[in-house]
């Protein structure tokens, strides 16, 4: 079993994202697919600066225990399109857009949604607007209320001429993966992610231009509306030291809805899956139904 790396074009934007396929025979699987009424769909949704290589690990797991899993760069970010903002508006409004048009491209129906990270927050609006595409929700650590503010390392990237000189710096990348994570990331790993931005300056403007119309507040303020009358069957996985989301976001929305379940890594910190996707891929393979 493999991931494999697939671009398709909707509309003027092209996609590229990673597709981990459930294995052929129960003897390449470490369990056997219990797929009952067609295939069991993951989508994995990544937060910044990262982009879809972030959820290789957990993909692989995945899909050795039955599940089909497609992670997509999002507009701007890894090796999918990078338009310019007069034809790319880099609102939420626009990603969900571009969200939906890859969603019903890519016939997704009644799937598993996985998010993580500033810009996981668009997968939230997503579900909330679409509950009848979605089987159940994962979130690590991304924004969930109105408390959550945006880190000054990724606020400064939205500063007129300051942000400029800052998203050009093919090291940014790391800093940020390493800084949020708090653990060394493998070299190796590091030069994937760093790929896109010795590509191209474009991935720098797009970065520029996603922290200018994040439009923090407002998404919020969506995301707790739609908390409140939602009743999918929800799992947070959190780690519990990240230094930019507060962990009493997670657990008082826990506390809230009785739909809505909490697993705590008490030494993980913004991105849990770098280091802990052995973990996070077994409480997720427990989570969802089979």
């Amino acid at each position: 079993m493999s991931i494999t790396e697939q671009t398709i074009k909707i509309g003027d934007l092209e996609w590229f994202y990673r597709e981990g396929l459930t294995p052929t025979s129960n003897a390449e699987a470490d369990t056997p697919p219990q797929v009952e009424g067609g295939r069991k769909n993951v989508l994995l949704l990544h937060g910044l600066p990262s982009h879809s290589f972030g959820w290789y690990e957990v993909m692989e797991k995945l899909a050795r225990s039955g599940f089909n899993t497609i992670a997509p760069d999002w507009i701007g970010s890894g090796f999918s399109a990078k338009p310019d903002k007069r034809d790319f508006a880099y609102t939420p409004e626009a990603f969900i857009t571009a969200l939906t048009d890859f969603v019903e491209a890519s016939k997704l129906e009644n799937f598993h949604l996985v998010v993580q990270g500033f810009l996981g927050s668009i997968g939230l609006q997503y579900a909330f607007r679409h509950p009848q595409k979605i089987q159940s929700l994962v979130i690590l650590n991304t924004p969930l209320s109105t408390e959550a503010k945006l880190p000054w390392k990724m606020k400064q990237w939205g500063i007129p001429f300051v942000g400029d000189m800052l998203t050009q710096d093919p090291l940014l990348v790391d800093r940020t993966l390493e800084g949020g994570s708090g653990f060394v990331i493998s070299d190796e790993n590091l030069a994937v992610y760093r790929k896109p931005f010795l590509m191209s300056s474009s991935v720098g403007r797009a970065l520029v231009a996603t922290i200018q119309k994040l439009k923090l507040e407002q998404t919020m303020a969506e995301i707790e509306a739609g908390f409140a009358n939602w009743d999918k069957p929800t799992l947070l996985i959190w780690g519990m030291a990240d230094p930019w989301l507060a962990a009493t976001q997670a657990e008082k929305l826990a506390a809230s809805n009785s739909n809505v379940k909490i697993f705590k890594l008490p030494e993980a910190k913004h991105y849990p899956q770098e280091h802990w996707a052995k973990e996070i891929s077994e409480k997720i393979i427990q989570f969802f139904p089979r």
